[in-house]
């Protein structure tokens, strides 16, 4: 008989590799949910949050060359006889075009620009008084400021622990400021962020007419980096009709929301500076988790990407609402109703319009 040919031994798996599998696939989701917790718990958002409750959206009519009374009575209301006051009242950290922007659309109707800023940020950080510093850029409205620095505190408060709660803090010192400014019951406050911006169609309605909600939230459309990201719009600027027991606040005080009421425009700075000083300073500095989230070339590239510079996924209550939202911000060609500052000065401002997303340095 023919020798049998030799047969490689072969090599079995051992039994205790398959018990480890279970193990080593833990181990990574582990690994993997330390390293990008953030991610996990935004996508997973829509199982730990619920919705709020939805808005009363009011219609928004406006045309040119449209009389008051006729604009009024589309609104439901009736037109005054005399404008309400209104008095613009904000909490200033840096955003200086930003802040030029905004007091050119809304001077021809504020009676009073309220304006707070502190010689720290929210995180306990010092900071220059920019505005303080840079006063005579806004001598067209001097008349109409009132301005006030909101004290620091020592670095070993236990405020620092929060920043929202030194947030807080200079809410409530808006409430004094404003009675010193001279509001009366009812007057329009406007509560809103810098970057916050009403428009003057919104603010002739709130001047005009009678019969508007003593309480009013502003739709505003929201823009990323420039006015060429566009995004969902937000709903945090409000519209108040003044009385003694009206407080500050930068939350929710009414289920009435009026349409189209404005432009937010987040993180539109001119420097990348600016950028990191806010990455840094506000309230969700904790976001700049990694050493290379305020590396400048990566803060330009972004910028022209329109991608998130913390490396968050987007807000969303159910997963088809984050799934659409992921990926980079489109880009938007448009320049139509924006603020009419914004247009005019085009070339002061060309990095807020399409196409001007390279940032400058102050080197």
């Amino acid at each position: 008989m023919a020798p049998r040919p030799l047969r490689r031994p072969t090599r079995r798996t051992p039994r205790n590799f398959f018990f480890l599998l279970p193990l080593i696939f833990a181990s990574a989701c582990i690994l993997g949910f330390y390293k990008d917790y953030r991610k996990v718990t935004y996508f997973l958002r829509p199982i730990w949050d619920t919705a709020p409750a939805p808005f009363t959206l009011l219609p928004h009519y406006y045309a040119e060359n449209v009389s008051m009374d006729h604009l009024c009575r589309l609104h439901g209301w009736s037109v005054r006889a005399t404008p309400r006051r209104i008095f613009d009242a904000i909490i200033f950290s840096n955003e200086l075009d930003l802040l030029d922007i905004r007091w050119h659309e809304l001077d021809p109707y504020v009676t009073k620009f309220v304006i707070i800023e502190g010689n720290t940020t929210f995180t306990g950080m010092p900071k220059p008084l920019f505005f303080a510093l840079n006063r005579n850029s806004f001598a067209f409205a001097e008349e109409k400021v009132v301005h006030y620095v909101f004290p620091g505190i020592a670095q070993s408060g236990d405020s620092h622990a929060n920043p929202f709660k030194y947030e807080r803090m200079q809410r409530a010192a808006m409430d004094e400021l404003l009675r010193q400014a001279g509001i009366s019951n009812g007057d329009i406050l406007i509560m809103a962020d810098t970057d916050e911006i009403p428009s003057t169609k919104t603010l002739k309605l709130l001047q005009w007419c009678d019969g508007i909600p003593s309480k009013l939230h502003l739709e505003m459309k929201h823009y990323l980096y420039s006015f060429e990201f566009p995004m969902d719009s937000i709903w945090k600027t409000a519209a108040i009709m003044y009385n003694q027991n009206t407080r500050y606040m930068h939350s929710r005080q009414t289920d009435e929301l009026l349409a189209d009421g404005g432009w937010h425009c987040s993180f539109c700075f001119r420097h990348i500076e600016e950028f990191v000083f806010k990455m840094s300073a506000y309230s969700h500095a904790d976001r700049v988790w990694r050493r290379d989230f305020l590396d400048y070339g990566r803060i330009q590239k972004l910028i022209c990407q329109g991608d998130d510079l913390f490396d968050m996924l987007p807000e969303g209550y159910t997963f088809k609402e984050v799934i659409s939202k992921m990926g980079s911000i489109p880009k938007s060609a448009s320049a139509i109703n924006l603020p009419a500052y914004l247009i005019k000065n085009a070339d002061k401002f060309r990095y807020l319009l399409p196409g001007g997303c390279t940032r400058e340095t102050y080197s």
